[in-house]
């Protein structure tokens, strides 16, 4: 038996004031673009990006902070099972650039967080909002859970870290051997283009496994104000001791715009409430899967 659970979540406090998180899905018709948008053929809706476009550079497309989605059609479908898109993992580009109507803008710039909320909305937008995943609760038993989609928010994060139109962020910390301040850019599609080819080579070897070092390399832009590439390999990994890592991947997390996939649910066995992470799996967007 499903049980059904409705997403709530409490105010936020946010420099000083008080304010409700954005659902994932909105059509905001006070924004000029709506009335552009309803000129469309086919119905559509706007929805606003977690990252609210503070992160793209002015001249980005983007940095307007929503896009314009369609309702999926079986065109989209075909995508989806399109076998060369998915040997070269490339659906979810396809996917998204025919599910997009506008703005128009280069795929790769978005952000892995905002990429997320606009695959939530396009299953919303094909096969309805409910979603059904499996969770382990606190007493270890397997229990199906019914998710409304709608109701996942955005997440908080706090404005105050961002220089506008710029994705920049900075991360002090010291440790045993010395004091350093990263630099660093929160991951966008493309940076995870060139990850998985990176990891790809290396699978390829009997190299050790390199994901961690690799996403790293990605990400961070300086150490103490240097920037380049092979100084930050050898900091990586001859200095960034491990629980120094964790951290500081803990606090890129935090700052990560994105939905809000933590949920309370309730333990059919024991009536004690939990939180749980709502995990997307493959039929998200092949439900017949």
């Amino acid at each position: 038996m499903n049980s059904t659970v409705k997403v709530t979540s409490s105010k936020i406090e946010t420099s000083g004031t008080s304010q409700e998180p954005e659902p994932a899905i909105v059509a905001d018709t006070t924004v000029p673009a709506v009335q552009e948008f309803k000129k469309s053929t086919f119905p559509t809706n706007v929805v606003p990006l977690p990252s609210k476009g503070l992160l793209y550079s002015v001249d980005d497309p983007l940095s307007q902070g929503y896009v314009e989605m369609k309702f999926m059609t079986t065109k989209e479908e075909n995508i989806l099972t399109t076998e060369s898109y998915i040997k070269q993992n490339i659906v979810l580009d396809k996917f998204l650039q025919s599910m997009i109507i506008g703005p128009k803008f280069n795929h790769d710039n978005l952000l892995i967080g905002d990429q997320n909320a606009l695959i939530i909305a396009s299953r919303i937008y094909g096969y309805g909002e409910m979603y059904t995943i499996e969770v382990t609760t606190p007493s270890g038993k397997r229990q199906k859970v019914d998710i409304n989609l709608e109701e996942l928010p955005h997440k908080e994060f706090d404005e105050s870290l961002i220089t506008k139109n710029e994705n920049r962020f900075s991360y002090y910390f010291k440790n045993r051997i010395g004091e350093y301040t990263i630099d660093f850019k929160l991951l966008t599609v493309g940076d995870q283009k060139t990850i998985d080819q990176k990891l790809k080579k290396v699978k390829s070897s009997v190299a050790a496994d390199t994901q961690v070092t690799t996403r790293l390399q990605q990400m961070i832009l300086s150490v103490n104000g240097n920037s380049d590439p092979n100084f930050i390999r050898m900091f990586i990994e001859n200095e960034f001791l491990a629980a120094d890592s964790r951290k500081f991947r803990e606090y890129v997390a935090s700052v990560q715009p994105g939905v809000n996939m933590e949920i309370d649910l309730i333990d059919e066995e024991t009536g004690d409430s939990f939180r749980s992470q709502v995990t997307i799996g493959s039929n998200l967007l092949w439900p017949d899967l």
